[in-house]
């Protein structure tokens, strides 16, 4: 269960940079900090979406925040913290597929319905990003793949050159689930753009489907 539940996870993170990406004008909604980039070729190359990037992080970091002092408050108060974010991560999906549908192609990525919608796919996201950090800290990343791409290249390295039994142990620990979220993220990445490709803004309605399952996923591996 747990797997799958990395899985699913890793696939809508994947899933939602792709489509995000192609149909807010190279906004990254998952890993943020590339924005950076994009907001510079958008400068350069007079492409749309400028606004769009450059809210993205603050965005991300007020979400980040709140959901913080949010998961404290729902822990004090006893309430399921984690299946309230999942519904929460669903809620902000659902309103980008809506946006999405409603207004069709974006040809500016600055519109105010393109900033609304980009705006919720960067919300989503955040509350993932946070979700790991307090709530899955047993699971590797399923969002951002540069740190575990590194993790896995260095514990396979380790494992072909020979190391103590320990250090081998902690490697194979590590490389089954971080292996796990890096193809999972590259599936959803490549069934995003084929997604948007055929499907074209329709294609929003699968991520809030995906995240609910990951919660449903979730509630089950808890089960005695």
């Amino acid at each position: 269960m747990t797997t799958l539940l990395l899985a699913l996870l890793a696939i809508t993170a994947g899933y939602v940079d792709a489509a995000g990406f192609l149909a807010l004008h190279g906004l990254f909604t998952t890993h943020v900090t590339g924005n950076f980039v994009t907001l510079g070729a958008s400068f350069a190359l007079g492409t749309s979406g400028v606004l769009a990037k450059l809210l993205a992080l603050p965005l991300f970091c007020a979400v980040i925040l709140i959901a913080r002092f949010a998961g404290i408050a729902f822990d004090r108060l006893g309430w399921p913290a984690l299946r309230i974010f999942f519904v929460m991560e669903a809620a902000f999906l659902t309103g980008a597929a809506s946006l999405a549908a409603r207004h069709g192609a974006f040809l500016d990525g600055d519109t105010p319905a393109a900033l609304a919608m980009g705006g919720l796919l960067v919300g989503a996201m955040a509350i993932q990003n946070a979700i790991h950090r307090v709530r899955l800290t047993n699971l590797p990343p399923s969002t951002v793949m540069t740190g575990t791409t590194t993790q896995v290249m260095i514990d396979l390295a380790d494992l072909m050159r020979g190391v103590s039994a320990d250090k081998r142990a902690a490697a194979k620990k590590r490389l089954g689930p971080m292996s796990i979220s890096l193809v999972a993220f590259a599936a959803g990445c490549a069934a995003g753009a084929v997604g948007f490709t055929y499907g074209h803004e329709i294609c929003f309605a699968g991520p809030p489907a995906l995240v609910l399952a990951a919660m449903l996923v979730d509630a089950l591996r808890k089960e005695p």
